[in-house]
């Protein structure tokens, strides 16, 4: 099995009191459940007709609104 290390903020030190093996089944569900989200949206994304164009377009839409909507 491969093995990942991960630097932990500051924020996060007190995951230090939980065991070791606790947080690997941890990352391995979290692990697992980002995969599965990924090719869900692929799998959505190869059905998709749109052109690159129409993905740049709707993406400054987004971009737009996300901003107007947070602007102090």
């Amino acid at each position: 099995m491969a093995q990942i290390t991960i630097d932990i903020p500051e924020e996060l030190e007190f995951m230090k009191n939980i065991p070791k093996n606790k947080w690997s089944q941890i990352a391995i569900e979290m692990l697992k459940s980002k995969i599965n989200e990924a090719s869900e949206i692929i799998k959505i994304a190869e059905k998709s007709k749109a052109t690159e164009k129409d993905v740049e377009e709707l993406t400054d839409k987004i971009k737009e609104g996300v901003w107007k909507k947070n602007k102090i």
